[in-house]
C-alpha cells in the first residue's frame, strides 16, 4: 500500500527572484516535507528591490489550473497567498467550496514591502465575504489586520481586538503577526481562536534585511505542517520556530540588491 504523502497547493502570485509568493511556497513546502503543487493567480514583475509591474491571469486559466490540480492530486491543504482583484477571489472561493480541501491557510497578501497594492482596494470585501468564511488559518501581519478592520492597530490590545473582529467573517484561527510592532527586542504573534481562546507566542526579534517574503513562508510552514497532521496551534508554533531559523541562518546571504529572502533550506545546507 502506498503511503498517503502529504500534499499541499498554493494559489498564489509569482516571484521570479525566488524569495516570496509562489516559489517561497514551492520552497517552504520541500522544505517542512511536503509535496508541493501550485496555481497561479498573477505575474507580478519583481525581484529583491520591489515590484515593477503585474499581470493577472485569465480567469478561465486560473479555473483550469484549480480543477487540473484537484482532479490529480489529493491536496489536504491550500495555502492562499496573493489574489489581486475581486474577480480573482470570487472564482477562486467558489473552487474551494466546489473541491473542500480539509484546510485552507490564508495570508492575505495586501501590499509588498515596497508599498506596491497587490489586492485591490476595492477587492478587500469579496476576500472577508468569500474567503474568510472559508478559512482555517488566517495570517494577517498588523497593517493588514488594521485594514481588514478599518482601524489602527497600535499595541498588544489593538492585537487581540483585531484578532477577535476578523474572527467575526469566519476564519477559524486568527493569527496577528508582530513583526511590525514597535518591540525592538521580541516579534510576538497573537492567535486567537473560535471561541475567543487568546495565545500569544514569542521569538526573538532577529535584526536582519533579509526580510523578502517572510509571510509568504510563515503560512506555507503553517500549511506543510497542518498537511502532516498538526493542529492548529501546533503548527503556527512550528512555523514561528522555522521562520525565525530561516531568517537567522539568511544572516550570510547577500543575495540581490534589495531586501534579501531567507534561508528556506537552512536545516539541510
Amino acid at each position: 500500500m502506498k503511503p498517503n504523502f502529504p500534499i499541499a497547493l498554493s494559489i498564489a502570485g509569482f516571484d521570479g527572484s525566488g524569495g516570496a509568493g509562489m516559489q517561497a511556497d514551492l520552497k517552504t513546502f520541500s522544505a517542512r516535507g511536503v509535496y508541493a503543487c501550485t496555481v497561479l493567480t498573477s505575474l507580478p514583475i519583481q525581484n529583491t528591490t520591489g515590484v515593477k509591474g503585474l499581470y493577472d491571469l485569465p480567469l478561465q486559466s486560473i479555473a483550469e489550473q484549480i480543477d487540473s490540480m484537484f482532479e490529480d492530486l489529493d491536496v489536504k491543504v491550500v495555502k492562499i497567498g496573493m489574489l489581486h482583484k475581486a474577480e480573482i477571489i470570487t472564482l477562486v472561493a467558489a473552487k474551494l467550496r466546489e473541491y473542500k480541501p480539509k484546510f485552507i491557510v490564508v495570508d492575505p497578501v495586501m501590499v509588498a514591502k515596497s508599498g506596491h497594492r497587490l489586492l485591490q482596494e476595492d477587492a478587500i470585501q469579496a476576500l472577508k465575504s468569500e474567503i474568510l468564511p472559508l478559512t482555517s488559518v488566517l495570517t494577517p501581519n498588523i497593517p493588514e489586520a488594521g485594514d481588514l478592520i478599518g482601524k489602527e492597530i497600535a499595541n498588544p490590545s489593538d492585537m487581540e481586538f483585531a484578532g477577535k473582529e476578523i474572527l467575526g467573517y469566519g476564519p477559524e484561527v486568527v493569527v496577528v503577526k508582530g513583526g511590525h510592532s514597535q518591540d525592538q527586542e521580541k516579534s510576538a504573534d497573537c492567535i486567537i481562536e473560535k471561541g475567543g481562546k487568546i495565545t500569544w507566542i514569542e521569538s526573538e526579534r532577529i535584526a536582519s534585511n533579509n526580510t523578502h517574503g517572510t509571510g509568504c513562508t510563515f503560512s506555507a510552514a503553517i500549511a506543510a505542517e497542518l498537511a502532516k497532521g498538526n493542529n492548529s496551534l501546533d503548527a503556527i508554533r512550528i512555523a514561528k520556530t522555522y521562520l525565525t531559523g530561516t531568517i537567522k541562518a539568511s544572516a550570510h546571504l547577500e543575495i540581490g540588491k534589495g531586501k534579501g529572502p531567507v534561508h528556506f533550506f537552512y536545516e539541510w545546507w
